[in-house]
């Protein structure tokens, strides 16, 4: 389903961002830079961490609820549905923990899916005797068929991202989570890789747990992210128990009038300190900002972008997933013969940079930050490099 009809395309927004005129970086899937306000707002937070005595109570509240409900808004969620996190494997962690696998119970996940969104199904698998159910890659580049075909009766969990953290092949996530909620399957999902960039509602996609770290696409600090967490989840158990948490726990003189009850919500799985001085100021910037852009127009610059530079890279031989299963904030370039050795090191010699992922792959991923310069730089520097092939 097209979800940027009738968005805008967003002019350059290097303004923003603090990178000097001689870098080209394509490489958002990697890390992406910090804007300018962000940045001011964590030395700003350090500033204020060094004059402890005008920390007040209330900072270890306001700001985790004011993330919390921007971060609501751009996944189509209630404020009560989010869970502030420091990564996507505690996300993970969480959903685990509060999930139930039947013996011979299968766990669909994706061939080379990001171990993050992995590691804590294959434990889970272990200690229950439930099975991974991985999806080969199609040949035909179209994984949602391929997982729809994967799930039936046995499945207890579908677990899979957004776009592949490898070249940006697309799922269609309505369809997917409408196919486990008939066999009464969970789903997971692992917005890292898109959020920010692809527009995505919960109220569509119906997920049990979705996780996104900020430090990608959500422009955000590294360190930091956030948890969806269904309503029928919600009264699950944490993994880690602390005092903020806990109802009543914002009046500090009587956290030692120890209660059972919980925090509303899914503010029951918050991590410990989750009102972290340093980076929820930051990531509260950059989901000011991004909200603003809006997730379609977004997406629907950087397809723009992309688009461009596979027109002009189609000459060198390169091949590209077909444009429909790609999101458009990834372009996977193919090399028939292999990625040449150190051609990512060659590329950053000359302050082009994009990832190698893979043997045979490069993933190039701008943002609005890259401006028609660093495509002709990107395009060029390839160029270079793949004619100086032995």
């Amino acid at each position: 389903m097209d979800t940027t009809q009738g968005a805008a395309i967003i002019p350059c927004q290097r303004h923003l961002f603090d990178i000097p005129d001689d870098v080209a970086y394509l490489n958002c899937a990697y890390i992406s830079p910090l804007m300018k306000s962000a940045v001011a707002a964590g030395e700003a937070a350090a500033r204020r961490k060094a004059r402890p005595w005008e920390i007040f109570p209330h900072h270890f509240f306001v700001e985790a609820e004011e993330a919390r409900a921007l971060f609501a808004r751009l996944v189509g969620a209630a404020p009560g549905d989010i869970a502030i996190q420091p990564s996507t494997s505690y996300g993970a962690a969480i959903a685990a923990a509060n999930l139930e696998f039947a013996r011979g119970a299968r766990i669909v996940v994706l061939h080379e899916q990001f171990p993050s969104n992995v590691y804590a199904w294959r434990e889970a698998a272990r200690r229950s005797g439930a099975a991974i159910d991985t999806v080969p890659r199609p040949a035909d580049d179209d994984w949602t068929p391929a997982v729809l075909e994967r799930i039936g009766a046995g499945t207890a969990l579908v677990a899979v991202p957004h776009v592949h953290w490898t070249d940006g092949a697309l799922l269609d996530l309505v369809a997917i989570g409408r196919r486990a909620r008939e066999v009464g399957a969970a789903l997971f999902v692992d917005a890292t890789q898109s959020l920010g960039a692809l527009p995505l509602d919960v109220r569509a996609v119906q997920p049990d747990y979705l996780v996104a770290a900020t430090y990608k696409w959500l422009l955000g600090p590294y360190g930091m992210g956030f948890l969806y967490v269904a309503p029928h989840r919600q009264a699950g158990r944490p993994i880690e128990e602390h005092w903020s948490t806990r109802a009543g726990s914002e009046d500090f003189t009587r956290l030692v009038d120890y209660r059972d009850d919980y925090q509303p919500g899914a503010r029951r799985f918050d991590v410990g300190e989750k009102a972290n001085i340093h980076l929820v100021p930051m990531a509260i910037a950059a989901l000011t900002q991004l909200l603003a852009w809006g997730a379609a127009n977004v997406q629907a610059s950087l397809r723009a972008m992309t688009d461009r530079l596979e027109a002009r890279l189609r000459p060198l031989g390169l091949e590209t997933l077909p444009r429909a299963l790609r999101g458009g904030h990834y372009l996977g370039l193919r090399f028939p013969s292999g990625v040449p050795d150190g051609l990512a090191a060659r590329l950053a010699a000359e302050n082009v940079h994009a990832s190698v992922r893979g043997r045979a792959a490069m993933r190039v991923t701008p943002h609005l930050w890259v401006s028609a310069r660093d495509e002709d730089r990107f395009v060029d520097a390839l160029t270079r490099a793949l004619r100086a092939r032995p």
